[in-house]
């Protein structure tokens, strides 16, 4: 059964994706340069993310939805297993966001110019100036219940395990005073480890916690990402715990 589903993820899925993507990807483009780049910005992706679980064999399930409110601007900060965790996110969160994503995505021919179209927001974060030029442009896209999605560890796990945070995440946050929502992914790894392309067929469960709210000065940076990363891993399996930050 192993060796008739990778036949089938590269000879069928696989070519199936590619053909998605470039129509996610000009349909995103052509869609937002007409206006209401908000929605052009977000539905293709959302069904096109849906469409490659499907095709793969991957099931989402979704706990903690009723933490939400559709209508309120959140900064959701997840850990980052595999290449599923951005399907499992795009197409079941079910609210309307955009990515905080490392500028070098830019460069990926078609999905660059589709998330710049969009209006995602690109930041180099190995240089603090460059996540701080992030801040104005960012306020001015996260309102009307448009929130911003985070994967704080930076990279995807090489063994399952969170890795340690990077502060910058969690300075924007702090500087949008918006509820922060974490969120857990937990199968990504199983499906499609960053060592591999190969897919195996499973059930991802993303835990939507409840938000963590602002105080009258906002956040206090390193006690809002002990508690991020707390919350993270109270849904994930032991094995793939690490204490250590």
């Amino acid at each position: 059964m192993k060796y008739l589903f990778r036949v089938y993820q590269w000879v069928i899925a696989a070519p199936i994706l590619l053909v998605l993507t470039i129509l996610t990807a000009l349909v995103t483009i052509i869609g937002c340069s007409l206006g209401n780049g908000n929605y052009w910005g977000y539905w293709p992706a959302h069904w096109w993310s849906r469409a490659v679980c499907f095709f793969f064999c991957i099931r989402v399930r979704v706990v903690g939805r009723e933490n939400i409110d559709k209508g309120t601007s959140y900064v959701f900060v997840a850990n980052h297993q595999g290449a599923f965790d951005i399907w499992s996110i795009y197409g079941y969160l079910n609210h309307n966001f955009k990515w905080l994503m490392k500028k070098s995505l830019e460069k990926i021919f078609l999905v660059g110019r589709a998330c710049k179209s969009a209006h995602h927001i690109l930041v180099d974060d190995t240089k603090l100036a460059s996540i701080r030029e992030t801040i104005e442009e960012s306020e001015e896209t996260l309102r009307d219940g448009m929130s911003l999605v985070i994967f704080p560890e930076g990279s995807r796990t090489w063994d399952g395990k969170m890795i340690p945070f990077k502060r910058g995440a969690f300075m924007l946050a702090s500087e949008f005073k918006l509820p922060v929502v974490p969120i857990t992914i937990d199968g990504a790894f199983k499906a499609m480890p960053r060592s591999t392309y190969n897919v195996t067929p499973c059930t991802i469960t993303m835990t939507i916690h409840k938000p963590i709210f602002p105080g009258e000065r906002g956040f206090n940076t390193k006690q809002l990402m002990a508690q991020c990363r707390e919350a993270i891993q109270t849904a994930l399996p032991e094995e793939d715990k690490d204490e250590k930050d």
